[in-house]
């Protein structure tokens, strides 16, 4: 129960769903049993009353006799009939109290889920695939409702009627209620032993569940490469291997769930052969009357399924705690990207790298080694390298997606760390390596991040992104929406349109990371001349591994494995004969080829 503690500030929340319910559940209850006392006074009555018929047998009154019988039993079903109304009427509205609450934690529970996902840090994402993030957020959560609405409707319904139907058997008759509740320590010992087993089997299933949304995740978003290299049989072959592991430990699951439900029925009926056999000593020694071996054996009886749903309420609040457990492990993940001052100053875009290293939590490759670059307000840097050389790693640290491992980063003179993380970010506008784009509209795709954003300014981006010509002939132009990581276009139009929504927000700092890749020459050379007039007054950092790409900065880094090896103009660096004029002739040399 530890790890469903966390749930407590939620029940505290609806406390008034859960008080209402409780209300509602020991209102229903009463009127639940009140039908066996209505019982027993009702088979007491046809005893008493049948010695009396027959003693006047013959005799006028005896029809009078008979008349007033029959309405009193009459009376005794309509009263049972009304209980059994009532009773039903306040379990409805227990349920619309305690499932409601129940939804209302569910919705609760993974808003602050999804909202603390968003706070954590890339190396979070790096360590914890999609299909494990998505488990906890829906399969754990769903777990978890279960616990907090009918595991514990069931379990606050038992708690209740056990409360009123023994303390009323025991003021009948403590002696047969003791040997009614007999079997009840051995039923608790059972439970007690299988759920121990339940715990572990479900732990171990929502594992594979993981595995498995992993697996199928992967292969829903590789689905171009598994047909490209006919891998079909292959995949489903790996799929039905993960989805046969899946069963074989739910089925070892339900075996030990099998075991409650005969385990109770037994008890149960042990419990009324006890009653039947201590109650009639009972009636021969005229402590109890056959009306109350009847009262009983109802109770006993009414007690059956809540007896049952121990076991079942158990074995949710098992698998709730497994769930939390595994809930609790990211929630209890803090993120390290934090601001003591959230300074939110105008920024120019000075940049300074003073001694930086950066080590990759997760991997432990050192990426970054002491780095030293001092970017002036509205200058615009190149960096260029080889694959693996470290240049996404800046683009990572600039926008502080990470924290150096060691040295600073100053931002205007200003450490990077004092600055409020989300306004930082919002001066930023940043072209990723790997585009993404959401299943969306273009122009919303465009207007990402910049919020309420102009028509005529997401046309203007487009067009100086060169995409406007391919948009407008599209049949919805710019309402046409992308499919699943912006599928409905080509590469070059990805990375286009991610440039496009990059230079929309009119940020202070443009970091574009290797972002012409896919597109030809002539294309980047028309982005680049547009950029040209985008990239005057603001900082400017080109990443790329392709020298033309470097054509408009002001400066040139060139970095390998996380080391500046030059530094300088393009002037500058071809006269030094180095690792840039090495880079810069042999892709001239393979675009005069093409």
């Amino acid at each position: 129960m530890k790890a469903l503690a966390y749930l407590n500030k939620y029940f505290v929340k609806y406390k008034w769903y859960l008080i209402l319910g409780t209300l509602f559940t020991i209102i229903s209850n009463l009127f639940g049993i009140i039908p066996a006392q209505l019982v027993r006074y009702a088979l007491d009555l046809v005893r008493e009353t049948l010695d009396i018929y027959y003693l006047f047998d013959g005799a006028a009154i005896q029809s009078s006799i008979y008349e007033v019988f029959t309405n009193s039993i009459l009376l005794y079903g309509l009263l049972i009939l009304a209980m059994a109304l009532l009773k039903g009427f306040f379990l409805f509205l227990v349920r619309q109290t305690i499932i409601v609450m129940s939804r209302h934690i569910e919705y609760d529970l993974k808003n602050d889920i999804y909202e603390h996902y968003q706070t954590l840090s890339m190396s979070f994402y790096r360590k914890h695939n999609t299909g494990d993030l998505m488990a906890r957020i829906s399969e754990d959560v769903s777990k978890v409702r279960m616990y907090v609405g009918p595991s514990i409707m069931y379990g606050i319904n038992l708690i209740v009627l056990f409360i009123l139907v023994i303390s009323y058997m025991v003021s009948v008759n403590a002696k047969l209620t003791f040997y009614v509740l007999l079997p009840l320590p051995l039923l608790s010992v059972s439970i007690y032993v299988v759920n121990s087993i339940i715990i572990k089997r479900s732990e171990e299933i929502q594992r594979q569940l993981s595995a498995l949304s992993t697996y199928v995740q992967e292969a829903f978003s590789g689905i171009r490469v598994i047909k490209a290299f006919v891998q079909e049989k292959y995949s489903i072959g790996n799929f039905q291997k993960e989805t046969e592991d899946f069963k074989e430990k739910s089925l070892n699951l339900t075996k030990v769930d099998a075991l409650f439900f005969p385990i109770i029925m037994l008890l149960v009926g042990l419990s009324n052969v006890l009653v039947v056999y201590v109650g009639g000593q009972e009636i021969i020694n005229g402590n109890l009357t056959p009306g109350n071996i009847t009262e009983f054996i109802l109770y006993v009886n009414m007690l059956t399924w809540p007896v049952m749903a121990l076991g079942w309420t158990t074995s949710q609040i098992q698998r709730a705690a497994a769930s939390q457990v595994r809930i609790n492990e990211f929630l209890d993940e803090k993120t390290t990207l934090t601001s003591t001052k959230n300074l939110t100053p105008e920024i120019k875009g000075g940049i300074h790298f003073e001694n930086v290293s950066f080590l990759y939590p997760d991997s432990g490759i050192r990426a970054i080694q002491h780095f030293d670059l001092d970017i002036k307000p509205g200058e615009s840097v190149a960096i260029l390298g080889t694959t693996g050389s470290g240049k996404s790693t800046l683009a990572n640290l600039i926008c502080r997606l990470y924290d150096p491992t060691e040295g600073t980063i100053y931002l205007d003179g200003v450490p990077m760390k004092d600055y409020d993380v989300q306004y930082l970010r919002r001066q930023m506008g940043y072209v990723p390596q790997d585009v993404f784009l959401f299943s969306d509209s273009i122009a919303n795709n465009v207007k990402f991040g910049a919020g309420d954003l102009p028509f005529d300014k997401v046309e203007q981006a487009v067009k100086d992104a060169d995409l406007y010509q391919n948009i407008v002939e599209f049949p919805q132009g710019f309402d046409t929406r992308l499919g699943e990581r912006g599928v409905t276009l080509s590469g070059g139009q990805k990375q286009r349109l991610s440039i496009a929504r990059a230079i929309a927000r009119d940020p202070r700092i443009l970091i574009l990371d290797d972002c012409l890749s896919a597109v030809d020459t002539n294309t980047e050379n028309i982005i680049l001349n547009n950029l040209k007039k985008i990239m005057k007054d603001r900082t400017s950092v080109i990443i790329s591994h392709r020298v033309s790409s470097a054509k408009l900065a002001d400066r040139i880094i060139m970095l390998d494995d996380g080391v500046i090896v030059e530094k300088g103009t393009h002037e500058e660096l071809i006269e030094k004969n180095g690792a840039y004029k090495e880079l810069y002739e042999k892709q001239l040399v393979m675009e005069e080829e093409v």
